[in-house]
Order: C-alpha cells, then sequence, then structure tokens
C-alpha cells in the first residue's frame, strides 16, 4: 500500500480532527473516496493545519511527512501569508521582505523534499477571489508568490499546478456562492472540483 500525504492550512484541515476518519470533510476526503471507488489501496494521511503559514509546514515536514517515507505529497499553503502581507500596515518594501521570508520556506521545504524523499510532489497553486472590492489588494501578492513557487517547484522537480484560473472559470461558469464560501474556502462543490484536480495531477 502506497502513502499519500496532504500538507497545508485550513483549506486542506477542513475539519479533519473531528471527522470519522480524520481526512476532514474537504477535498481529501473527497480524493480519497474517489480512490476507493476505484478500488485504489492508498493510506491517505491529511496534515493541514488550520491557520499555518509557509513556515509551519516547512518546519514540520520532517516529522509530519518526510519521516513517514511518502509516495505523493501534495502541498497547498500560502493564502495565509498572503493575507498578512495584504493586511499588513509596513511600507511595500517591508511587504517584499515578508514574502521573501515565505518564498524562502518554500525554497527550504522543496530543498529537502528533494534531497529526503523520491516521493512525486504537487504544489498547488494558492487561490484568492475577490468579490465587491474584498481582497482586490490580495491579488498582486498572490500572483507574485504564485510566480515564485511555480520557479522554485521547476527548479526542484516538482509540479506546479494552477488553481486560480481554473476555479475563477469555474466562478465563472457556475456562479460565486456555489464554489467559494467566503472568497478564501471552498463550497462542497468547489472542494470536488479541487479533489479531481489533485487526483489528475497525481495520475491515480
Amino acid at each position: 500500500m502506497g502513502l499519500i500525504i496532504f500538507l497545508g492550512d485550513s483549506i486542506t484541515d477542513a475539519g479533519r480532527r473531528t471527522s470519522p476518519n480524520k481526512l476532514g470533510f474537504g477535498y481529501v476526503n473527497i480524493f480519497s473516496e474517489r480512490l476507493e471507488a476505484q478500488q485504489q489501496n492508498w493510506e491517505i494521511i491529511n496534515r493541514g493545519v488550520e491557520g499555518y503559514v509557509v513556515q509551519n509546514v516547512a518546519e514540520t515536514l520532517h516529522s509530519e511527512c518526510i519521516s513517514l517515507n511518502p509516495d505523493y505529497i501534495s502541498i497547498l499553503v500560502g493564502i495565509n501569508d498572503i493575507g498578512l502581507i495584504a493586511n499588513s500596515s509596513a511600507s511595500e518594501q517591508d511587504k517584499l521582505y515578508m514574502l521573501e521570508d515565505s518564498i524562502r520556506a518554500y525554497h527550504e521545504m522543496l530543498f529537502d523534499l528533494s534531497r529526503e524523499t523520491q516521493a512525486k510532489v504537487i504544489i498547488l497553486e494558492p487561490f484568492i477571489f475577490p468579490e465587491q472590492g474584498k481582497y482586490e489588494d490580495w491579488i498582486p501578492w498572490q500572483k507574485k508568490m504564485s510566480k515564485n513557487i511555480q520557479k522554485l517547484a521547476r527548479n526542484y522537480g516538482a509540479y506546479f499546478i494552477p488553481l486560480q484560473s481554473p476555479l475563477n472559470e469555474k466562478i465563472q461558469e457556475q456562479g460565486y456562492e456555489n464554489i467559494t464560501t467566503d472568497g478564501i474556502h471552498l463550497t462542497l462543490q468547489g472542494q470536488q472540483l479541487l479533489a479531481d484536480i489533485v487526483k489528475n495531477s497525481f495520475h491515480l
């Protein structure tokens, strides 16, 4: 039996501690159900933690992931970093330094994964959905982070999976309230879309 580990923030966490199978009530659990329906035999572990920023994932990477010798790793983190930067009263220069700190943590994480595991790693793009002006000031930082982590993924042999544009398209097709609950988190329909993107990215 192979092992798949999911790392991230509240979008990945999705209430996993109170869910019966500890996979949460979001895309990780739906992903697991998809594999079970195909009679694929995988152990799946959800290590998402509500409120985590990139540095938190990097700091717990060995104990929560690498030490378990996974075959596949999915990482979705960064939107909390973006929020902290966008909402900060710091100067633009200091905000750029904050972004650099987040990117540096991503760099350390991918460096360690490339050296200490043979797992296939996918990096899911952090996403944000502005509406009526809310979160508009997050978009420039989301774009900067996305550009940087895409480059890092390429350098370290990981797979960067775009989410912002595909989910934006679904919002255009199906309506804002059908995909996101608050501009950050996803509805059940949004979680199903994300689960399918992850499954296709792993080619499972």
